[in-house]
C-alpha cells in the first residue's frame, strides 16, 4: 500500500506555481529575447579597444553590457523555472544548456573590460566617476576593481578564464542530474504502509512520529547516494579542482583566499566561525541526550535527531503560514509586509508543494526586471512554515535590493545573502512563542528552530571543515577518493554527535558520512557554506535590535536590505549594527540556542541538562 504518492508535473494546479509568464509570456517569446541577446555579443565587442578614449566610452559600455545582461538574466530565471520543478522535463534541460552556452559567449565577449579599466588606471577611473555624471554611480565599482587589481589577468587571459568557466562547471551539472534525476529511492515505510520518498518529501519523512519511516528514509536516501558515491566523488574531486585552478591563474595564495577577498573579508573571519562553532559544540552534545531521554531510547541514531518529541502536531497550511509570517513580520511596517503578503498569495511567486521529479531543496531566485521567485516544497506544518519564511527573507531581500540600487550594485553578495532569511525566522518564531502558548506547539516550534539550528550551525559548519580539508588536500597535490570523503565527513560529524548519536555499523557510519553528496549545489560555490553560520549569526542580532525596540533598528534593517552591493559585505552588516569580524555574534547565535534548549527542557518537565 502506499500511503503517500506524488503527483505529476502536469497534475499541480496552476494557482499553487510560480509564475513564468510574468518573465516571458511564452517560450517563443522566450526564443526571441534569447536570439537578441545573441545578436548583440559582436556589439560588446565592437568596445574592445577603445575604452581609454573617455568617459563616456566607459559609460556607453556600461549600459550595453546592462542591457544584455539583464535581459541575459530573465533569460536564465525563465529557464530554471522549468528544469527545477521537472527534472525529467528534456525540452527544459535543453534550454538551460542553451542558456549556460549562451552566459558563457556573453562573459567571454565582456572579459577584456576590466584589463582595459586597469589600464586606464583606478585612480584615473574614480576621477572620472566623481566630475561625469553617468559614471558617477561606478566609484565603488572601481573601488571593488582596484581591490582586485593583482588578480586580473591580460585580455587574452581573462578571455580564455571566462570561456573555462562553462566546461569547467559541467561537474556541479553531473553532480544536480544524478542527484534530481537519475538517483531510484525505494519507499520508505512503517506501520501504515509505504511513503513515497523523494528530493521533496525527505526532510518531511525525518520528522515522521513512527521510528521505522524514519529509519527507512534515512537508510534509503543514503543508500541511493552511496551507490553512486564515486560519479559523485569524481564530479566534487573535479568542482574542488576549478576552485584550485582559478586560485592559482588569478594569482591567490589558495582557494579559501580566492573566495573571500573579493569582498574584502579576512581569511580569520571564516577560522573564526569554526573555531567558535568548535567551542559550542557541548550546546549540541546537551541536546543530544535530551532528546534521548525525552524519546526514552537506548541508543540514539542519526535518524533520531529530528523525530517529533512532543505529543502533538500542529497541521499548517500554506495560507495560515503565509498569516503568520505576516504577523511576525508587523515590526518592518506596512509597506514590507504588503509586498511580503501580495507576493506570496497573489502574484505566483512560490512554487509551492512537491512534484514527481521537483529537485530537492529551496531557494529565491530573481534579477532586476522579475519578481523573487520561491521553489519549495510546502508539507502543511511548522518546517515547511519556516523554510517559506526563510525563501520569503531572501525574496524580500532580493525586492529591495533590486528596487533601490541601479544594476550594478543590485545582487548582494554570498556573504550576507542568509541574514535576511533567517532574520525572518528569527522574527516569526519570537512572535509565536510569545502569543502561543500551547505547550504542544510550543515544543513542536522549538523543534522546528533545532533543526534550522542543526543545518546552519551543525551540518554547514562541518560542510565547511569538509571542504577547506578537501582543499588543501588537492591544493598539496594529494589524491581524494570518494571513500576518503565519506570517511572524512562522518568523522566530523561523529564530533558534533559526541558519542550520543549512534551508528548501528560500518554502514550506518557510511550512510552518515555520504552526507557530502546530498549538496550537490552548495558544494560547488567556492567556500559559501561558512556562510550560513554567519548568515543566522548576524540574524539573531539584528532581530534582537528590532525585538528589543531599538529606535534606528527596523530603518537600519530597511538600509541593509536596500543596499545590494554598494558598499563590501561586514561594513554593511556593520551599519546595521552587527561586526562579524569579531566571533561574538556566533557566540550569542549559539546562546540563543541553548536557550531554546532550556525551554524545551522546561516544556518537556525536563528538569536537569543531564
Amino acid at each position: 500500500m502506499i500511503a503517500r504518492t506524488l503527483p505529476a508535473r502536469s497534475e499541480v494546479a496552476k494557482e499553487h506555481t510560480w509564475d513564468p509568464e510574468s518573465v516571458f509570456a511564452s517560450e517563443a517569446e522566450w526564443e526571441a529575447e534569447f536570439d537578441r541577446v545573441a545578436a548583440t555579443i559582436p556589439d560588446l565587442q565592437e568596445f574592445k579597444g577603445h575604452l581609454g578614449s573617455g568617459p563616456d566610452a566607459v559609460a556607453d559600455y556600461f549600459e550595453a553590457a546592462e542591457r544584455a545582461l539583464r535581459s541575459l538574466g530573465r533569460i536564465q530565471v525563465y529557464a530554471t523555472m522549468f528544469t527545477a520543478v521537472d527534472s525529467s522535463d528534456q525540452a527544459a534541460s535543453a534550454r538551460s544548456e542553451r542558456v549556460r552556452n549562451l552566459t558563457t559567449r556573453v562573459n567571454a565577449a565582456l572579459s577584456f573590460a576590466e584589463p582595459e579599466m586597469l589600464q586606464i588606471g583606478i585612480a584615473q577611473l574614480r576621477s572620472w566617476a566623481r566630475d561625469h555624471d553617468r559614471l558617477r554611480i561606478y566609484d565603488h565599482h572601481f573601488d571593488r576593481l582596484g581591490r582586485r587589481q593583482a588578480h586580473v589577468r591580460s585580455e587574452e587571459v581573462e578571455e580564455v578564464l571566462s570561456l573555462a568557466a562553462e566546461p569547467l562547471q559541467a561537474a556541479s551539472t553531473v553532480h544536480g542530474i544524478l542527484a534530481n534525476a537519475e538517483l531510484i529511492f525505494e519507499p520508505a515505510n512503517g506501520a501504515a504502509g509505504d511513503y513515497e520518498l523523494a528530493q521533496g518529501t525527505y526532510a518531511d519523512l525525518l520528522t515522521h512520529p513512527d521510528r521505522d519511516v524514519r529509519r527507512s528514509a534515512w537508510e534509503n536516501y543514503g543508500d541511493a547516494h552511496l551507490a553512486l558515491r564515486r560519479t559523485m566523488a569524481a564530479s566534487l574531486n573535479t568542482g574542488i579542482r576549478r576552485d584550485v585552478f582559478f586560485a592559482r591563474a588569478r594569482h591567490y595564495r589558495d582557494s579559501l583566499e580566492a573566495a573571500l577577498d573579493p569582498n574584502n573579508i579576512p581569511v580569520e573571519v571564516f577560522h573564526n566561525v569554526l573555531a567558535a562553532f568548535q567551542a559550542n559544540l557541548g550546546t549540541w552534545h546537551r541536546y543530544w541526550r535530551l532528546r534521548k531521554r525525552v524519546l526514552d531510547v537506548d541508543h540514539l541514531y542519526v535518524f533520531d535527531t529530528r523525530a517529533p518529541l512532543g505529543r502533538a502536531r500542529t497541521p499548517v497550511p500554506y495560507s495560515q503560514a503565509v498569516d503568520w509570517i505576516s504577523e511576525g513580520l508587523q515590526p518592518m511596517g506596512s509597506e514590507y509586509v504588503t509586498a511580503l503578503r501580495q507576493g506570496a498569495l497573489e502574484q505566483r511567486w512560490v512554487d509551492i508543494y512537491p512534484n514527481r521529479g521537483k529537485r530537492m531543496g529551496a531557494f529565491s531566485m530573481g534579477v532586476p526586471g522579475t519578481h523573487p521567485f520561491i521553489f519549495m516544497s510546502y508539507n502543511d506544518n511548522v518546517f515547511s512554515m519556516s523554510t517559506l519564511a526563510h525563501e520569503l527573507g531572501h525574496s524580500m531581500h532580493s525586492w529591495y535590493s533590486k528596487n533601490r540600487q541601479p544594476y550594478v550594485y543590485a545582487n548582494y553578495g554570498l556573504f550576507i545573502a542568509e541574514v535576511a532569511s533567517n532574520f525572518h525566522q528569527a522574527m516569526v518564531r519570537a512572535h509565536l512563542l510569545q502569543t502561543n502558548r500551547d505547550p504542544d506547539f510550543q515544543v513542536n516550534l522549538i523543534e522546528e528552530a533545532m533543526a534550522n539550528f542543526h543545518r546552519y550551525f551543525f551540518i554547514m559548519p562541518s560542510l565547511a571543515r569538509f571542504e577547506l580539508e578537501l582543499h588543501q588536500r588537492v591544493e598539496r597535490g594529494e589524491a581524494v577518493t570518494a571513500d576518503a570523503m565519506t570517511d572524512l565527513m562522518a568523522s566530523l560529524l561523529d564530533e558534533v554527535y559526541g558519542g550520543v548519536v549512534e551508528h548501528r555499523s560500518d554502514l550506518d557510519r557510511q550512510r552518515s558520512g555520504i552526507t557530502w553528496a546530498q549538496f550537490h549545489t552548495h558544494l560547488y560555490s567556492n567556500f559559501y557554506v561558512y556562510q550560513y553560520a554567519t548568515g543566522i549569526a548576524g540574524a539573531h542580532a539584528l532581530a534582537e535590535r528590532v525585538l528589543d525596540g531599538k529606535g534606528d533598528a527596523v530603518r537600519a534593517y530597511i538600509d541593509f536590505l536596500s543596499a545590494g552591493s554598494s558598499d563590501y559585505p561586514l561594513d554593511v552588516l556593520r551599519s546595521a549594527g552587527v561586526d562579524m569580524n569579531s566571533p561574538e555574534p556566533v557566540n550569542k547565535a549559539f546562546a540563543v540556542m541553548a536557550g531554546y534548549v532550556d525551554r524545551l527542557e522546561q516544556l518537556l518537565g525536563e528538569a536537569n541538562s543531564g
